[in-house]
């Protein structure tokens, strides 16, 4: 076979020319094989380290029968190992599953079990978490463990790293293969998994490199826990462009050493939530560092005049994007620049051009300027669907545009800004709490006869859960503390209600369902919001 040139075709040049982010990798490492890569905790890995390394892990993994299209369940903190493991299963087409690692284990057994993943790559802390998942489910034929091994019947992964036998075969990977199953909490209840393929991600690269004017001289850190797409995602413009990652480990935000992290990095580009902004703000004027940060970004919570004033002031020179979207969409679908934020305050910017997007009602008509409607998409960073849900699947896709489950409003400018979420849905510090989850978790209480979730302002986190419950027959009172043990079983900690309200009766329509905008009318603020 030849191409309209006449060279001969074969499978290498194939290969070679799929675009994803192991081929980025493996450029990378022929062209600047000692450019770092990564960093983490002052460690550095290198392009051709990076490749090496990915390679040897997936003959490994491929040796112990995992194969195209198998589900490697992710639980892990943010390391360099985590973007090993993602790459070095794409390799052999395999498909990680990031997981939340504040779940519970039965929330993490679900997923598990969903998504039909035999391993578990995990790290010493959470071992027991894995586990304890894997007592649950008794599906996991495997769990790798980065560092020491909890038991016996763990496998290393440094010793599958370094394990001899024979190389990697070249695997053909298409673009349209699945290369990641990120879970989001469904309106039912039900987590759904996105699937987004190597396109989605490449799609994502090119949005990021334009709206972040991504270069190859960046040092981007990723602050954002690496189980959600808003860091993977965020990797996809440094794979390519062959820019260096440092990893920021998980735990307590703390502004000053924070400061002194990106000091010490060089770091140019990087993304936070308004709250972390603010206070990384408030520290750097009271001790300024000698940073070099080129492009600040913000997104998953609004931001106030006062926060988008002090980035200003703190940052004058950085340019200031403000980024929207949602896990189906690889993430970004929308983007504002610091120059429209104070004039536009408020708005989540314009679709980016790798999006298409449109403003309908119920029945997918676009709705005249200035009314509010909800915002569908359609582009090649739109996932592939949902993992086995096709009834998902065909409700998100209805007249062929992905419905993302937020009402909005369009400007003369062409400015968005979303009003209401036809989710049902919370954002607690950027963490998304979708009520149907919880509520599901709280009619399983023996004590609660009915339970509403509804969210109420708060000063640090955005919004909280506020439940709103009926009691059972023959209960006189509830607390939350009284509580806590079975939302530690079955619910993570940030899903947890902050404010538990007892009420004879829930509000209903003339259909039976719970009237929510009157128990956020009754409910949903108190005082400036709850103080812890």
């Amino acid at each position: 076979m030849t191409d309209t040139l006449g060279f001969a075709l074969t499978d290498e040049p194939l290969r070679s020319r799929r675009n994803h982010w192991n081929n980025q990798v493996r450029r990378h490492a022929a062209a600047n094989p000692d450019g770092v890569a990564l960093r983490f905790l002052g460690h550095s890995t290198t392009w051709r380290q990076l490749d090496d390394r990915t390679h040897a892990l997936a003959a490994s993994l491929l040796r112990r029968g995992v194969a195209f299209g198998d589900r490697i369940l992710v639980l892990m903190l943010n390391r360099s190992e985590y973007v090993e493991l993602t790459l070095a299963a794409n390799l052999i087409g395999a498909i990680p599953v990031p997981v939340n690692i504040r779940m519970a284990p039965a929330e993490i057994a679900f997923l598990l079990s969903d998504s039909g993943a035999k391993v578990v790559v995990t790290e010493t802390m959470l071992a027991p978490l894995a586990d304890a998942v894997a007592q649950l489910t008794g599906a996991v034929e495997s769990i790798i463990t980065v560092g020491d091994r909890a038991n016996d019947a763990h496998l290393g992964y440094e010793d599958l790293v370094a394990e001899e036998g024979e190389p990697l075969p070249e695997i053909d990977i298409p673009e349209e293969t699945v290369a990641l199953i990120m879970y989001t909490s469904g309106t039912t209840g039900k987590p759904k998994g996105s699937m987004l393929t190597h396109q989605n991600l490449q799609a994502q690269a090119v949005t990021c490199i334009q709206a972040l004017q991504t270069s190859s001289d960046d040092v981007a850190s990723c602050v954002a826990p690496m189980f959600h797409i808003a860091a993977l995602g965020a990797m996809t413009p440094t794979f390519y462009m062959g820019a260096t990652t440092v990893i920021h480990p998980l735990g307590n935000f703390d502004p000053e050493q924070m400061l002194d992290v990106l000091e010490a990095e060089g770091t140019t580009s990087i993304f936070l939530v308004p709250a972390q902004w603010q206070a990384v703000c408030a520290a750097q004027q009271a001790r300024p560092r000698d940073l070099k940060l080129r492009v600040i970004s913000w997104g998953a919570a609004p931001a106030s005049d006062t926060v988008l004033r002090a980035m200003g002031e703190t940052f004058p020179d950085a340019l200031n994007i403000a980024v929207f979207g949602q896990t189906e969409m690889s993430p970004v679908t929308c983007a504002l620049e610091g120059k429209d934020a104070l004039r536009k305050l408020g708005s989540i910017g314009k679709v980016v051009p790798c999006v298409t997007a449109r403003v309908v009602d119920a029945a997918m008509n676009d709705v005249p300027q200035g009314e509010v409607g909800e915002i569908v998409y359609r582009g090649p960073n739109l996932m592939a669907g949902y993992w086995q849900n096709p009834q998902g699947t065909a409700d998100a896709f209805a007249g062929g545009w992905f419905h993302s489950g937020d009402l909005v409003r369009q400007d003369e400018e062409g400015f968005l800004y979303v009003v209401d979420r036809a989710k049902d849905m919370i954002i607690s510090g950027g963490e998304n709490i979708y009520c149907a989850e919880v509520e599901n978790a709280l009619f399983g209480h023996a004590k609660i006869a009915e339970a509403a979730i509804i969210g109420r302002a708060h000063e640090k986190w955005g919004e909280v859960p506020v439940a709103v419950v009926v009691l059972a027959d023959g209960v006189d009172d509830l607390t939350l503390a009284e509580m806590e043990p079975y939302l530690n079983e079955n619910l993570a900690r940030f899903k947890h209600p902050k404010e538990l309200v007892i009420v004879d009766e829930l509000p209903r329509n003339a259909g039976g369902k719970v009237v929510k905008p009157q128990l956020r009318e009754a409910y949903g603020s108190k005082d400036a919001g709850l103080k812890s």
